[in-house]
C-alpha cells in the first residue's frame, strides 16, 4: 500500500466504507452498485466510484467488478479503520479510556514455534533493549472470545514497540510489533507482558501471542481452557 493511497482516504471515503459495511461486507462479499451507493452518499456515480477505488487502493476493500455492479468485501485493514472511528465515538459518548483495550479469551497450547523464534539472537537482543527484559522461551497463547476478536482491531490505534526484521546467513526474519499489556486470572495480575504481532504469522486475528519475563502459566496458575483477561495499553 502506498503512502499516497493512505492519504487519499479521508472522511468521505470512511463514510462510503461505513455504508458498505452496513450492507454486510464485514461478513463476506456483497453486491454494490455505484448508483445505489451514490444515492446513499448524496453524490454522483463518478464520485461514489472514486471513493470505492481509493478504499481499494488503500487496502480497505476487495472488489470484483461485474457487468451490473461489483462485489465488495471489507479487509482486516478496512475493519480496523472503522473500529478506530468507533473508538473515537466511544470516547465522545462513553468517556472510555482511549489508551487501553481489554480482551478476554481462553488459554490454549501453541505449536512450539514461539519458543524457537523469540530465542533467536536477532529478536532476543531487541527484546532486552526495547522491552527491558529477556522473555521466557515460549509464548502464552490466548483464543479470543467473539467480542474480543472484534475489539482486537482497536490495538492498531495504540502505539507499540517496533521490533525490526533481520537476517542471518540462511534466511530473513520479519519485523513485529509488541503491545504492552497485563494478563489477569481473577485477582492475579502479571506485568510486564507484551502481545507480539509478527508481520508474518501462522496465527489469525482470533488468537494472541504473549511474551513475558516469566512463565505466565505458572505465575497465573492456569491451564488450557482457563479464561484470562488481557489489558492492552498504549506505550507512553
Amino acid at each position: 500500500m502506498s503512502e499516497s493511497a493512505v492519504s487519499a482516504v479521508g472522511s468521505d471515503e470512511l463514510t462510503a466504507l461505513k455504508f458498505v459495511a452496513l450492507e454486510g461486507a464485514r461478513s463476506g462479499p456483497v453486491k454494490i452498485s455505484c448508483s445505489g451507493l451514490a444515492d446513499r452518499l448524496d453524490a454522483s456515480n463518478q464520485t461514489a466510484s472514486r471513493r470505492l477505488q481509493r478504499l481499494e487502493d488503500a487496502g480497505h476493500l476487495e472488489r470484483d467488478v461485474v457487468a451490473d455492479g461489483q462485489w465488495v468485501s471489507l479487509t482486516e485493514s478496512g475493519e480496523a479503520a472503522l473500529h478506530r472511528e468507533y473508538s473515537h465515538y466511544r470516547r465522545i459518548f462513553e468517556e472510555t479510556d482511549p489508551s487501553t483495550v481489554e480482551l478476554t479469551g481462553t488459554l490454549t497450547s501453541g505449536m512450539g514455534e514461539g519458543r524457537h523464534y523469540i530465542s533467536l539472537p536477532g529478536y532476543k537482543e531487541q527484546f532486552e533493549e526495547r522491552l527491558g527484559y529477556e522473555p521466557f522461551p515460549g509464548t502464552f497463547n490466548v483464543d479470543l472470545d467473539e467480542e474480543s476478536v472484534r475489539g482486537r482491531s482497536s490495538m492498531s490505534s495504540l502505539s507499540g514497540v517496533a521490533i525490526d526484521g533481520w537476517e542471518d546467513d540462511e534466511r530473513t526474519f520479519g519485523p513485529a510489533t509488541c503491545y504492552a499489556a497485563t494478563v489477569a486470572d481473577g485477582d492475579t495480575v502479571v506485568e510486564p507482558t507484551h502481545i507480539i504481532v509478527p508481520e508474518r504469522t501462522h496465527h489469525d486475528e482470533t488468537q494472541l501471542e504473549i511474551i513475558a519475563p516469566v512463565r505466565l502459566r505458572d505465575e497465573l496458575d492456569v491451564a488450557d481452557g482457563d479464561e484470562v483477561t488481557v489489558r492492552v495499553e498504549a506505550v507512553r
